[in-house]
C-alpha cells in the first residue's frame, strides 16, 4: 500500500465524499484556513498588521515559495488574481505590431483564449491549430475524436508558426482531453523562430514538475492543483522578456513605492525590473495567506513525488477498467500516460458518435457517481477523473467499482 506524499488528514475529507475534481477546485487544507483566519482576527485589530512582516512579507514569502515550486527565482514571480489576469498582463503589455498573430492549439480554455481575442482592434489575429486527426473544438466539441499516443501535436504547431507569429500560446496540459504538451520542444523551436511560449499551466502547476527552460511567461492561478480557494495566482515572466513588457502602472511596481520617507507624490522614479511590475495593485493579504499555506504543503511533499502518486493512482485505476466497457478507453489513456502524455487527471471520452448519446450517458454517470459521494467532472465529451497527493489505493479502487457497476 502506497502511502499518500500529503496526509489527508492534513484536509477536511471523509470517507461519504471522494473528491476528484481539483482539475476544477481544489480542496483548501486545514493550515490555510488556519492562517485565513487567524489573519482576519488581526484585521478586527488593525493596529496587529505589521507592514513590514505581513503587508510585505506575506507577497514576498509567496513570491519564494511559488518560485521554488517551478525552480525559478522569486524576482521573476508577479503575483496575480488569476491565470487569466496573468495572461491579460502579457497580452496588453506586448509590443504588438499590426499583422502580429498569436498562435494557440484549437480548444484552449477561455482564459488563454480571450486575452488574446481582445487584441483584434489593434491589428493582432488569434490563430487556432488542430492538434490531431479528428480534433475538433467549439461547436464541434462533443464530435472531436480523442488523442492517442500517436498523435504529434507539437510537430502540427511548429510547422503551423508563420513569419507574423509572435507568440505560441498555450495549456500545458488540456483542460478538456487531458494531453499534456512538451514544453521544452516547443520552447526549443520558438526560440529558433524568435516566438515567444506563454504557458497557461493552471491544469500542470502543483501535481507536475515544471522545466521553465524555453519559456518566455507561465501563468496560473491556486485554486486547482495548487489547492488553494479562488482569487489568488502569480506569473512567471523571463527577465529579457520581461522587460519588452510594457509595466501594469500600478502604485506598487515603481521604485521606493513603500518607503513612506520619500514623498509619494515624487513621481520621479523608474519602474521596478523585477515580476512586481506587473503585478495589478495591492496584494490580497487574505487569498495570499491561504495559497502561502498551500505553496508550503506542496514544496514540502515535492511536486515530483505527488506525479509519481498521481501516475501510480492512475495506472491502477485503467487495469481495473481493462476487462470492463471502459476497456477501449483505459488501453488509450494507457498508452497516453506510459509516453509522459498526461497530466494529473484522466480524461474518459465519451465515443458517442454524434454526441449526444455520449452526452446523455456522461451526465448518468456523473449524477450516479454524485449520488455514491463521488464528484468527478465532464468538460467537453470526456468524464474527468483527477487524482493528487493526498487520494489513496482505496480511492482508485472506489473509482473502478463506479465505473464498472460493481458498486455496492
Amino acid at each position: 500500500m502506497n502511502a499518500p506524499p500529503l496526509n489527508p488528514a492534513l484536509f477536511h475529507l471523509d470517507r461519504e465524499h471522494l473528491w476528484v475534481m481539483h482539475c476544477s477546485e481544489g480542496p483548501v487544507p486545514r493550515a490555510g484556513v488556519i492562517a485565513v483566519q487567524a489573519f482576519l482576527q488581526k484585521e478586527l485589530r488593525p493596529w496587529e498588521v505589521r507592514w513590514v512582516e505581513d503587508f510585505q512579507g506575506i507577497p514576498a514569502a509567496l513570491r519564494t515559495e511559488a518560485a521554488t515550486l517551478l525552480g525559478g527565482r522569486a524576482d521573476d514571480i508577479s503575483l496575480h488574481p488569476s491565470t487569466s489576469s496573468g495572461l491579460v498582463a502579457v497580452a496588453q503589455g506586448f509590443p504588438w505590431q499590426p499583422g502580429d498573430e498569436v498562435l494557440a492549439p484549437l480548444g484552449e480554455f477561455p482564459s488563454n483564449a480571450w486575452p488574446w481575442l481582445a487584441l483584434k482592434a489593434r491589428g493582432v489575429g488569434f490563430r487556432e491549430v488542430p492538434l490531431w486527426e479528428g480534433h475538433r473544438a467549439g461547436r464541434e466539441a462533443w464530435t472531436s475524436l480523442p488523442p492517442t499516443v500517436g498523435a504529434d501535436p507539437e510537430a502540427r504547431l511548429i510547422a503551423a508558426l508563420g513569419p507574423r507569429t509572435r507568440i505560441l500560446a498555450l495549456s500545458w496540459v488540456r483542460f478538456q482531453d487531458g494531453l499534456k504538451l512538451d514544453l521544452q520542444r516547443l520552447g526549443k523551436a520558438c526560440r529558433e523562430r524568435g516566438v515567444h511560449l506563454v504557458v497557461d499551466g493552471i491544469q500542470a502547476a502543483g501535481t507536475v514538475p515544471v522545466d521553465l527552460e524555453g519559456l518566455s511567461a507561465f501563468a496560473t492561478s491556486g485554486h486547482k492543483g495548487l489547492l488553494a480557494p479562488q482569487g489568488m495566482g502569480f506569473l512567471w515572466t523571463e527577465a529579457h522578456f520581461r522587460q519588452s513588457l510594457s509595466p501594469s502602472g500600478t502604485w506598487l511596481s515603481v521604485e521606493d513605492a513603500t518607503d513612506f520617507s520619500r514623498p509619494s507624490t515624487d513621481f520621479d522614479r523608474d519602474w521596478l525590473p523585477d515580476g512586481r511590475a506587473l503585478e495589478p495593485g495591492g496584494p490580497n493579504l487574505l487569498q495570499a495567506t491561504a495559497l502561502l499555506e498551500s505553496l508550503r504543503l506542496i514544496n514540502g511533499a515535492g511536486v515530483a513525488t505527488i506525479a509519481g502518486h498521481a501516475a501510480h493512482l492512475q495506472s491502477r485505476l485503467l487495469e481495473a477498467l481493462m476487462d470492463s466497457p471502459w476497456a477501449e478507453e483505459a488501453i488509450r489513456l494507457r498508452n497516453l500516460l506510459a509516453a509522459g502524455r498526461l497530466g494529473s487527471f484522466l480524461a474518459f471520452h465519451h465515443g458517442g458518435g454524434d454526441g449526444d448519446a455520449g452526452a446523455d450517458h456522461l451526465q448518468a454517470l456523473l449524477q450516479a457517481g454524485y449520488r455514491r459521494g463521488i464528484f468527478a467532472s465532464v468538460r467537453e465529451g470526456y468524464l474527468r477523473v483527477a487524482f493528487h497527493g493526498f487520494h489513496t489505493e482505496e480511492d482508485a479502487d472506489r473509482l473502478a467499482a463506479w465505473l464498472t457497476g460493481t458498486a455496492s
